[in-house]
């Protein structure tokens, strides 16, 4: 956590002193801290063999399909008249349909498609690896009345045929609908607009998996050894609370599944200035990787093996959480772990104590510890814990190995970890044998005590921890926000944070 010049820290400081000399007054104290942090913070820039749980949802392969998701971000189409339009993802064709910029268009991002009477949206090109999982958000147009909608699918460039259920639009926010079409070869897409007469409806953000994602039937394919994968970044417990800014990208104050511009604009030349969030950075560096990113808008829930959710754990390779600030519910807790269990990724990111953003009784490292310690899966699953302290220092105290990926990665070697008023683990293998300490404070053995950074494996998932969100912090958080570039602080931050989420991905 970055604080401006020195008298605060040295306040601060104190009451930390007395804080943890005096543990009946915690939580009084610690309210008092949260309301001296909303004013003087400006940001946190800076396996075992287990049963097999009661849910059992394999990790799917999660590759998504070249250009894919689309956002309709770029193109220009004013008109309803027939015509195509050359978008992230290749040509359109919009019969009487446009691209929409008003403030009555339901959109994520600049644009989205409005359609009316029997209007169709078709590409026209061949989505050459197939088509899984196709999902599409809709919602109504201004105050329009409800429409209803198909999806069609061609393997031939010509004759299409229905996939699903028709669906009904009748809500001016926008909702997700999801369409198994499980084909192989080349296939192309056609919506169709069926009914509401003059009736305008807003389509946007369609996302295909690749055919092999996923079975259609509950189970999935093996993910691949290599190739793209889906990350997803939470939104949902207060990471943008207080000045907090820590997720992708901010659209309206709001963290939306999609960041925007649409992901398929970026190129090896994009600045990570293209999203809003103060971890922008993160997010375009794994696209310029070749992987997708998506948020977890506040207002959802985290659920695992629950196929009516479209950003069910189940359909993502890692879950990276970056500083929550609202407790897990219990089922949240079940799901995170099952995924972990079950194959997926999670990056864990603390703060330091007293860093209780929103004033609700509780700071990150607290709402982990009580993931790891309260749970219905496994106590102290992962071998470590957070420590409820306060730690300012740049270490090169880092694990020296040409073998750890996360170390030693593709992405580079790590060296050092700077923490502006972060927490530290202490480590147990007893616990979990496979925990591994990455980087320590100067001061400490490399044990299992005072770690910095630390990785496990659970079940069959991976997992990572770094105890501060500065290192992360891009610098360029959302209009109103201000935070600090720890991102490029030293090279170590940007490797440390790309490898790690490499090899929760299993890609090294």
């Amino acid at each position: 956590m970055a604080y401006p010049s020195g008298s605060f820290v040295r306040r601060y400081s104190v009451l930390f002193h007395f804080h943890n000399q005096n543990p009946s007054m915690r939580y009084p104290l610690r309210w008092l801290a949260a309301s001296v942090l909303s004013l003087s913070v400006l940001s946190c820039a800076q396996q075992e063999n287990l049963p097999a749980p009661a849910v059992a949802v394999s990790t799917k392969a999660d590759v998504s399909s070249p250009g894919f998701p689309e956002g309709f971000d770029t193109g220009t189409k004013s008109a309803y008249t027939t015509g195509s339009v050359t978008l992230g993802s290749g040509s359109w064709t919009l019969n009487d349909a446009l691209l929409g910029n008003t403030t009555a268009d339901a959109k994520t991002g600049a644009q989205s498609v409005r359609m009316r009477n029997v209007g169709s949206l078709t590409t026209n090109f061949d989505l050459t690896t197939g088509a899984g999982v196709v999902t599409v958000q809709h919602a109504l147009y201004g105050s329009d009345a409800s429409s209803q909608w198909e999806l069609w699918v061609s393997q031939n460039s010509g004759s299409f045929t229905k996939v699903g259920s028709t669906v009904t639009t009748s809500s001016t926010t926008l909702s997700t609908a999801s369409f198994t079409v499980n084909l192989s070869g080349n296939v192309r897409l056609q919506i169709r607009k069926t009914s509401g007469g003059t009736n305008r409806i807003n389509l946007d953000n369609v996302t295909v998996e690749q055919y092999g994602s996923s079975d259609g039937g509950g189970g999935t394919t093996p993910p691949p050894a290599t190739g793209a994968k889906k990350f997803l970044f939470d939104g949902s417990h207060g990471e943008l609370a207080g000045n907090a800014d820590w997720v992708l990208d901010v659209n309206s104050g709001v963290a939306s599944r999609y960041p925007s511009p649409a992901q398929s604009g970026i190129t090896s030349t994009t600045p990570e200035t293209y999203w809003t969030g103060a971890i922008s950075a993160w997010g375009v560096a794994l696209v310029k990787l070749g992987h997708t990113v998506e948020q977890l808008p506040a207002g959802t829930s985290i659920t695992y093996g629950n196929s009516s959710n479209p950003q069910d754990l189940s359909n993502y390779s890692v879950f990276v959480v970056d500083e929550p600030n609202t407790v897990f519910t219990a089922t949240e807790k079940t799901a995170i772990l099952q995924f972990v269990q079950n194959g997926g990724g999670l990056f864990m990111i603390s703060d330091h104590t007293i860093s209780d953003r929103n004033n609700d009784g509780w700071d990150s490292p607290e709402i982990w510890n009580d993931l790891m310690q309260n749970n219905s899966v496994k106590a102290n699953p992962f071998g470590f814990s957070v420590n409820m302290d306060n730690i300012v220092e740049n270490s090169t105290n880092a694990l020296a190995s040409t073998t750890n990926p996360i170390m030693n990665g593709s992405q580079g070697k790590v060296s050092q970890l700077s923490f502006h008023n972060g927490a530290t683990m202490t480590l147990s293998p007893t616990a979990n044998s496979t925990v591994q300490g990455l980087v320590w404070r100067t001061s400490a053995t490399q044990g299992n005590s005072l770690a910095m950074a630390a990785s496990s494996t659970f079940g069959a998932g991976r997992v990572v921890i770094i105890g501060d969100s500065s290192p992360a912090d891009d610098g360029t958080g959302s209009p109103g926000n201000t935070v600090y570039d720890g991102w490029n602080e030293n090279v170590s931050h940007a490797r440390l944070h790309l490898n790690a989420s490499l090899w929760l991905a299993k890609l090294q």
